[in-house]
């Protein structure tokens, strides 16, 4: 797209001789809102908060172009230059060159720059706007009563349930420190309901789309009358104006200063921790003046360090709701696993712990770091018992896996580290083999422990580290579990 300016304003033009792209205006002009116009209800409820393409409107360019010059729509950059004249994304912060293309555009007949690192959000390029809504925020009104949630939180939640309500109130930020199975969800009701009841814009943001699938009726049922946008690739509310919103980060990269309270689900889990156009989008998400909330039961090294030397705000819940103890992982030596697994065999005390499970009818989960093993492994344990199945991120029968473990028709599912973490059987016992792999970081295998133990009537799991020679990330996975038991002792929140 090309534009003029003429009057102090851009305007459209399909004229090559006196228009240039957007990129390379040095300014752009924005107008006071004329509260008289007559702007589009519907198109408010699209773009407020939002950063998107003409192409995501389905409204006609003169349309838009009349709400920009009566101060309702701004135009912004998508593909700006650094003084070094390299290319920088406006929509997800990408500056790296080998992530940008050129292609010969026939919207402003120019072979133009385009940012590849968002281009599943649409094609952003350098003659290309980010389109954007100036006007008054659509009208919602609030229920009298916004949480109809019934239960009752334990110590250890209500204090956490506490602190983040007054970090939400105050516009500040908190690390809320939870293990696995302590009930972060919960502890979030309290903190959103306040946030509304000051008209206050929510956002509950996660790496993963399956974290968002299931906290989204889970959210809907405590806020029962208060809207939800639910929003994950393919997701029809994915043009949804709520007062909460559940997304995962990638689609945080459509907005912009939208949410007055982001609060961040599994701040270490991947592809967060690696992705800093996720890291940019969650900033740019947020309005200037914001909470941001972190809820994570493995905080990297650095933030453990920052909470304990008193550089970060934070609160921990050390221990689940039922009072029970973390189960603490046990360090099993198994020799040279992986030579085995190439002459068809397993080591000894793994197939015996397998047999021990089969045999007393307990389920399992048996951790690999990778598939190829993990598959060879499979034909092996298989002569205990035909039953057992193995599962990882692209095996199309995923869903219906897990779902049979849940309804206890696998004795013992083999998996990578995609369990790790958003999975929850009742009454299981956990193992890794080949622990010593770099895969197995200390934030993995505090995960992969935390699978063990987290229901009320089961809280008791043993938990297997199967290696060939200890690792560091084992020794500190070890350390912070034991750690949280003490503390949650300390705390008056673990009996016994």
């Amino acid at each position: 797209m090309r534009f003029e300016r003429i009057n102090d304003k851009l305007i459209p033009s399909l004229c090559k001789t006196n228009s240039r792209p957007i990129s390379q205006f040095s300014k752009i002009p924005q107008f006071t809102l004329n509260l008289k116009y007559p702007m589009n209800v519907n198109l408010q409820h699209l773009l407020t908060g939002k950063q998107l393409l003409m192409d995501d409107l389905p409204y006609t360019l003169p349309e838009i172009q009349s709400h920009y010059e009566n101060g309702y729509i701004t135009y912004r950059k998508g593909i700006d230059y650094l003084t070094n004249h390299k290319p920088i994304c406006v929509r997800c912060g990408n500056q790296e060159q080998h992530w940008f293309g050129r292609f010969p555009c026939s919207r402003c007949d120019e072979t133009c720059h385009y940012c590849r690192k968002c281009l599943m959000m649409g094609r952003l390029s350098e003659c290309t706007p980010l389109i954007g809504w100036k006007g008054p925020v659509p009208d919602w009104t609030i229920p009298e009563k916004t949480l109809e949630w019934q239960g009752t939180l334990s110590a250890g939640q209500q204090e956490a349930s506490n602190r983040l309500k007054e970090a939400i109130q105050s516009h500040q930020e908190l690390l809320v420190w939870a293990v696995c199975g302590a009930g972060k969800t919960e502890v979030l009701f309290a903190g959103i309901a306040a946030a509304l009841a000051a008209l206050k814009r929510v956002c509950i943001a996660t790496p993963r789309t399956d974290v968002v699938l299931e906290l989204t009726p889970r959210i809907k049922a405590a806020f029962p009358h208060t809207p939800v946008a639910s929003l994950y690739g393919g997701s029809e509310d994915r043009h949804r104006y709520a007062p909460i919103t559940i997304a995962t980060t990638h689609q945080l990269l459509r907005f912009y200063q939208a949410f007055d309270t982001m609060i961040l689900d599994e701040v270490d889990a991947f592809p967060y921790t690696v992705e800093e156009s996720l890291q940019y989008a969650v900033s740019q998400a947020r309005k200037p003046k914001s909470s941001m909330i972190y809820l994570t039961a493995t905080p990297n090294e650095k933030w453990q360090n920052e909470c304990l030397s008193g550089k970060r705000a934070y609160v921990t819940i050390p221990a689940r709701f039922h009072r029970f103890p973390l189960p603490v992982p046990e360090y099993v030596w198994c020799g040279n696993w992986q030579k085995l697994l190439k002459k068809n065999n397993l080591p000894s005390n793994v197939l015996q712990w397998a047999s021990i499970r089969l045999r007393n009818g307990k389920q399992a989960l048996l951790f690999f770091p990778h598939i190829v093993q993990m598959d060879k492994a499979l034909a092996i344990l298989r002569r205990l018992s035909p039953k057992i199945e193995a599962v990882h991120a692209e095996d199309p029968w995923r869903k219906e896996k897990v779902q049979k473990m849940r309804d206890e028709q696998i004795p013992l599912l083999l998996t990578t580290t995609i369990l790790e973490r958003g999975v929850t059987f009742p009454n299981i016992d956990v193992a890794v083999i080949g622990a010593e792999d770099d895969v197995f970081t200390e934030s993995a295998l505090v995960q992969i422990a935390g699978r063990a133990g987290r229901s009320r009537k089961f809280p008791n799991g043993a938990v297997t580290f199967f290696h060939y020679g200890k690792t560091k990330e084992m020794v500190k996975a070890k350390n912070q579990i034991e750690y949280m038991n003490r503390e949650g002792r300390l705390k008056g929140l673990i009996d016994g």
